[in-house]
């Protein structure tokens, strides 16, 4: 897309639900419970924590960090909204419970009907993929914002897999670019353990997005094609610890931000680098992620870029308390906080959650 044409969509941008007003009482975290896969226990044959984003929550909740009424209630994304970036075929071919079988590497799935599949497994991943979208916008608004959920980087245009089936990061890209004046580039940091393919395949060629991705060279996807729009590549090998890997997280973010300076950064903080992770391959001891995010948050602030971050892969039951200590650590470091929302004062008209006016009708492992 040329920069006439993102000009001209941006005063034609279809209407979303996505972008509407939150208060300034909400600190810019989103999450929903909806997020939260259980369905007959078939959830449990993939390693995936499907209940990590609650039970970070429920920390964050327990250090009285956050309360029910100073977070955002993140919305389902719509069929209008994913089509911002998803083919209609590809949508289409989500209708088939054996395609969702395969992207989520759940195979049971296959025989049960697809509207049980759509509400109990794809609509939690539209609401975090909402979610991912609306803390886009609250970014660029607050500075910062984090989605607890999202970071399906598998996921790219017209193919899902790794247990990732709708382009939530290239969406919230898309949504900015078309959507909010002044934003015209976009750098992707993507810290997971596996490479990021699904945005990398759907910003080949676009000058507009710089991609980071530092991952562990030996695992999935192992996607060629994908890598030839990472413009700061860095592999890493089975079992890299917390030294080397902090000492390149440091050097390499701050690489990219110096080589272009981007109006939006996406973070895509998976912590399936975490030692001991089934899928991920790397020795990341929970402290080094702690300050991994720290590094780049710390980054982000000293230039004054705003700053999304989404949680991504991570495979074992301590993840949940990895991802809030680090959020709980940010805080701490004044690179989040209460005072992102000070300002405007309060009104009895004012709510203080989102109320979705849509979509609320009641192994070989990869990753995310």
């Amino acid at each position: 897309m040329s920069h006439k044409e993102d000009n001209e969509t941006k005063n034609s941008s279809s209407r979303t639900d996505l972008y509407a007003k939150i208060p300034r009482t909400c600190l810019p975290i989103v999450y929903h419970p909806d997020y939260n896969i259980t369905f007959m226990g078939l959830e449990k044959l993939h390693p995936f924590d499907s209940g990590k984003w609650g039970k970070v929550i429920h920390f964050l909740k327990e250090e009285q960090f956050i309360n029910d009424g100073n977070i955002v209630e993140a919305c389902e994304a719509a069929e209008e909204d994913l089509l911002v970036v998803h083919t209609k075929r590809y949508l289409n071919r989500l209708k088939w419970s054996v395609v969702v079988a395969s992207i989520t590497e759940i195979p049971p799935l296959l025989f049960l009907p697809n509207f049980l599949v759509q509400r109990r497994v794809l609509r939690p991943l539209r609401t975090q993929t909402g979610g991912t979208i609306m803390a886009g916008k609250l970014a660029v608004e607050r500075g910062w914002a984090i989605n607890v959920g999202g970071g399906f980087h598998h996921c790219s245009s017209d193919r899902g897999g790794g247990f990732c089936a709708y382009a939530d990061i290239t969406l919230a890209i898309k949504f900015l670019f078309e959507r909010v004046e002044g934003i015209s580039r976009a750098t992707i940091i993507d810290l997971d353990a596996h490479q990021g393919n699904g945005h990398e395949r759907d910003f080949l060629g676009d000058n507009r997005v710089f991609i980071m991705d530092m991952y562990n060279r030996y695992i999935y996807p192992g996607d060629g094609y994908a890598k030839r729009a990472i413009k700061r590549k860095v592999e890493l090998d089975w079992g890299t610890e917390d030294s080397e890997y902090l000492q390149k997280v440091e050097l390499h973010s701050e690489g990219a931000l110096n080589e272009v300076r981007p109006d939006i950064i996406i973070y895509n903080a998976g912590t399936d680098v975490l030692d001991g992770d089934p899928l991920g391959g790397l020795s990341i001891s929970p402290q080094g992620i702690i300050k991994r995010d720290e590094i780049v948050f710390r980054a982000a602030k000293r230039r004054g870029i705003p700053i999304l971050m989404v949680t991504s892969g991570g495979y074992q039951k301590k993840t949940a308390r990895v991802i809030a200590d680090s959020i709980l650590n940010l805080h701490h470091q004044n690179l989040i906080g209460a005072e992102a929302v000070e300002g405007e004062g309060s009104s009895s008209s004012l709510v203080t959650h989102m109320m979705c006016s849509h979509g609320a009708s009641g192994s070989k492992f990869t990753s995310v």
